[in-house]
């Protein structure tokens, strides 16, 4: 059983990490072998649309026919029983190293089929994990439910079975002293990463846990 994590954050050891990493935890302990890619540790294209997944007869079996820095951890992601991606928001968006990435993970599996929308013969649990400065009571009003869902919609769709983790209203520095963001009180984001954030990292292990379990359940 191979669970996969995708770390879509440009930052190392902050919340997304910790995030993914938690998650891994959960997912180790339900009997899963882990492994955690940082997207940005080497640049790489979204779709260059050759639609070589397209051709008739291809041989690209899902796998994204452009060869480049991304390759290696797509060609993980088609061996993975359980997929988890990790990602700050940005603008109501997930990265763009995520949205590169999900390019190229998803569309050579799409099928352009009236009967099939997959080319998988089995079930993989996805994840999307956000991390946003965004307040949950403000999350709503600002529409983000819409904004990201299609993402759990394509995962789920293709692989047949996806949740959705947020944590909100994150730190985002570690001396906001130094910046210029008035707007945001210190002592109550510090007061919510102490009250808030380890409860986030606790539903992440069992998120980690929970995919595992259902990997071995849908395809025993």
């Amino acid at each position: 059983m191979k669970a996969l994590f995708i770390n879509g954050s440009p930052r190392k050891n902050w919340n997304t990490h910790k995030m993914l990493e938690s998650a891994m935890n959960g997912a180790a302990g339900a009997g899963a072998e882990t492994e955690l890619v940082h997207l940005y540790d080497a640049p790489f294209r979204g779709c260059v649309s050759c639609f070589a997944c397209k051709v008739k007869n291809s041989k690209t079996n899902g796998l994204c026919a452009f060869r480049d820095t991304l390759t290696p951890t797509l060609e993980k992601a088609r061996q993975a029983d359980v997929i988890v991606i990790g990602s700050p928001i940005y603008f109501s968006y997930p990265t763009g190293a995520v949205r590169s990435f999900m390019e190229r993970l998803l569309f050579p599996v799409l099928r352009y089929s009236a009967e099939e929308r997959s080319i998988l013969t089995k079930v993989i649990p996805t994840a999307m994990i956000y991390t946003m400065n965004c307040p949950e009571n403000l999350a709503g009003q600002i529409n983000y439910p819409t904004l990201l869902s299609p993402n759990e919609q394509a995962l789920k769709l293709l692989f047949g079975y996806c949740e959705t983790l947020c944590a909100h209203d994150t730190y985002q520095f570690s001396d906001y002293s130094r910046y210029d963001v008035t707007m945001f009180n210190e002592a109550e984001k510090a007061k919510q990463r102490e009250e808030q954030f380890p409860k986030d990292l606790q539903n992440a292990v069992e998120l980690g846990k929970r995919l595992v379990e259902k990997a071995k359940e849908l395809n025993a």
